[in-house]
């Protein structure tokens, strides 16, 4: 029989690939190769590391598979402690899975206009076709975030109701919601809104909380007395 404490340590290593994973392919990746207002840079960035590229498709889509395991053994740990809002988190937290794998479409068409030499376009309507792609995923990445941002909510209610884990990664995973959530009603509603440079610390409370999570899950686990009650 799996013990919470053990559950609570394959939660931190799934964590600990969620994180690696979505750093690299969510940031790395799209530093390295984006250039968002140059066509022809970003055209030439992508052919000239196709397989950077490539590595942050399959880095990408690994990510939301184990967030996907990562939320099923978070529900089995913290579902003695509240059975509604586990639920409510599992939920929330997986819908996001399939509107990222679909959106990850975005990623092959990009691919394809790159490689495939008999689509009959030219080379200047091809860098417009894999930055509309790009954009289009960039787009899908804003309704992905929507839900990485609703289920931090109960996930941190249940972290500050458990009493086996710290209420500060509770109160941040909470307030972290609110980041993901104004980030996205900012980026829809303010034609510049990236541009302002806030967002990275409206989602710090977010990077904190999930970092620290995680670490805290794969050091330390749970207490057995209190996790059992």
């Amino acid at each position: 029989m799996t013990t919470p404490k053990k559950t609570a340590r394959i939660a931190g290593l799934l964590y600990l690939a969620v994180v690696l994973t979505g750093i690299f392919s969510l940031a790395y990746v799209p530093s390295k190769l984006i250039v968002w207002d140059n066509l022809t840079a970003t055209y030439n960035n992508i052919k000239a590391a196709e397989s950077l590229f490539r590595f942050g498709i399959v880095a990408g889509l690994s990510c939301y598979l184990f967030f996907f395991f990562l939320v099923l053994r978070l529900y089995k740990l913290f579902e003695p402690v509240d059975k509604g809002n586990a639920k409510t988190m599992a939920i929330l937290a997986i819908l996001s899975v399939p509107v990222y794998f679909l959106n990850a479409q975005n990623q092959f068409n990009v691919l394809s206009l790159i490689t495939d030499t008999n689509l009959g376009l030219s080379l200047e309507q091809t860098k417009s076709q894999v930055m509309l792609y790009l954009n289009q995923y960039d787009n899908g990445m804003r309704m992905v975030h929507i839900f990485s941002g609703l289920w931090l909510f109960p996930f941190g209610y249940l972290v500050y109701k458990s009493g086996f884990l710290p209420k500060f990664f509770g109160v941040l995973l909470m307030m972290g919601c609110f980041g993901y959530l104004i980030n996205f009603l900012g980026n829809t509603l303010v034609s510049d809104y990236s541009s302002l440079g806030i967002s990275k610390y409206i989602s710090m409370p977010a990077t904190i909380g999930e970092i620290g999570i995680c670490l805290w899950l794969l050091a330390f686990g749970v207490k057995e007395k209190q996790s059992d009650r």
